[in-house]
């Protein structure tokens, strides 16, 4: 296929998918109820850490394999 330059425009199938994800979300869908969720969820995942279980969730957030979260609540 040397010398052959294709060209296929994704636009219409992007549209496709962007109508299909958002009526599989629904009407009701709220995306800041979700992300709030989302963010409860992770407060219950690291709370009540044992020592061993802290030390190795601080090495994490220093390597930034995990976000820092407590620096996230200083708006809060």
């Amino acid at each position: 296929m040397a010398g052959h330059d294709f060209a296929y425009d994704l636009t219409l199938d992007e549209a496709r998918r962007r109508n299909a994800v958002l009526e599989a979300l629904g009407d009701d869908w709220d995306p800041v109820a979700v992300l709030a969720e989302e963010e409860r969820a992770y407060d219950m995942l690291y709370s009540n850490l044992d020592d061993e279980q802290q030390r190795i969730y601080d090495e994490l957030v220093d390597a930034g394999i995990l976000p820092d979260r407590a620096s996230r609540r200083i708006a809060d």
